[in-house]
C-alpha cells in the first residue's frame, strides 16, 4: 500500500469515528438538554477536535428550543390577559365606579368661567369656603354608600379644586394618600376658549351648541386655553376609562372631575345616551353618582355579523 493510500485510509477511518461519537452522544441526550454542556476531560479536544463542534451544535440547539419555548408560552398568556380598548358603551366594567364633581371653586364663587389648564394649579382654582363644605358632603355621602368599605382608590384631576376634594374624601373615608391618584390631562375641565374670563351665564350658550352637534367647538382664543367639543371631551374620557379599565380588576374608583361635563360626557357614553343630552345628566358641585352597570345597555352584536340558518350547516 501506498503513503498516499495508507493516509486515506487513515483519514476515512477519523472521519467515521467522528460520526459514531456524535450519533452516540446524540442518543444519550436528554429531550431538553442543558444550555451549559459538561466541562471537558483534559487532553479530550486533543485526541479528537470533533468533540468541541458537537458541543457548540448542542448549545445553539438548546437556545433555540428554549427561545422558542418561551414565546410559543409567553404570548399566548399575554393574549389571554389583554383586554382590548375600551369602548362605550361598555361591554362590561371590571370595576366598580363613584363619580364625583368637586365643589364650588374661587373662581365660580365670583361668577367667572375658568378653563385654561395652566391655571389648575393656582390657588384661585381651589375650593371656595362653600366648596370645601360641599367636598365635605360628598365625603360624608361616600362614606354612607360604602365606596371605601373594603379599599378604594380616588382619581382626581389634578386642577387644585378637585385634588383638594379627593384629600377631603380620603380623610373622612380611611384612604391612605398613596391611593390618591392625580390625573394629568384626561380630567382638565373642558376648555371653553373665548369665553375664558366671561360670566358663567354664557355656558348657556355652549350648551346650546351641544345640543345641535356634539362636534361644535367654543370659539378659539389665543390665551393657551384650548376650545373643546363634546366629542373632544369623549375622546378624554374614553381614554381615562380605558387606563382604569387595564389598570384595576375588582376595585373601587373614585373619579374626582373639576366641572360637571366631564362627568356627563362619561356617563352618557356608558349608558349609550346621545352625546347631544349629555347637559341633561348635569352634576351639581359636591354632587355623588354611582355608576350604575343595570343602566348599560346590553351589547348587541351588528346586523352584518348576524347569519341566521334555518339548516345548518347547509345555509342559503
Amino acid at each position: 500500500m501506498s503513503v498516499g493510500e495508507a493516509f486515506r485510509v487513515q483519514l476515512r477511518n477519523q472521519r467515521n469515528r467522528g460520526r459514531y461519537q456524535f450519533r452516540t452522544q446524540m442518543l444519550r441526550t436528554p429531550t431538553t438538554p442543558s444550555l451549559i454542556p459538561p466541562s471537558p476531560t483534559p487532553h479530550s479536544s486533543k485526541s479528537n477536535p470533533n468533540i468541541l463542534s458537537i458541543k457548540r451544535r448542542l448549545l445553539l440547539t438548546s437556545l433555540t428550543s428554549l427561545t422558542s419555548l418561551t414565546f410559543s408560552t409567553a404570548i399566548p398568556l399575554f393574549l389571554s390577559h389583554a383586554r382590548g380598548l375600551f369602548q362605550m358603551p361598555p361591554l362590561r366594567l371590571n370595576n366598580r365606579y363613584f363619580l364625583v364633581r368637586a365643589g364650588e371653586s374661587e373662581f365660580e364663587s365670583l361668577g367667572v368661567i375658568n378653563t385654561n389648564p395652566v391655571a389648575n394649579t393656582s390657588v384661585d382654582s381651589g375650593l371656595s369656603l362653600e366648596g370645601k363644605r360641599q367636598a365635605a358632603r360628598a365625603a360624608l355621602e361616600l362614606k354612607a354608600l360604602g365606596a371605601c368599605d373594603g379599599s378604594c382608590w380616588v382619581w382626581p384631576s389634578i386642577t387644585q379644586r378637585a385634588y383638594q376634594a379627593a384629600e377631603i374624601i380620603a380623610a373622612v373615608n380611611g384612604v391612605n394618600r398613596s391611593n390618591i391618584v392625580p390625573e394629568y390631562s384626561f380630567l382638565d375641565a373642558r376648555g371653553l376658549g373665548a369665553y375664558e374670563g366671561k360670566k358663567l351665564e354664557y355656558i348657556s350658550e355652549v350648551y346650546a351648541s351641544d345640543s345641535i352637534s356634539p362636534n361644535i367647538k367654543p370659539p378659539p382664543i389665543d390665551d393657551g386655553t384650548p376650545n373643546e367639543s363634546v366629542s373632544d371631551v369623549f375622546v378624554r374620557v374614553t381614554q381615562l376609562m380605558s387606563i382604569l379599565e387595564t389598570q384595576y380588576s375588582g376595585d373601587t374608583v373614585i373619579i374626582v372631575s373639576p366641572d360637571s361635563d366631564n362627568l356627563t360626557v362619561l356617563q352618557a357614553g356608558l349608558i349609550g345616551l346621545d352625546l347631544r343630552r349629555h347637559r341633561d345628566l348635569s352634576f351639581g358641585p359636591g354632587e355623588v353618582r354611582f355608576v350604575d352597570t343595570k343602566l348599560i345597555p346590553a351589547y348587541k352584536q351588528p346586523v352584518s355579523g348576524v347569519y341566521p340558518c334555518s339548516n345548518p350547516p347547509s345555509c342559503n
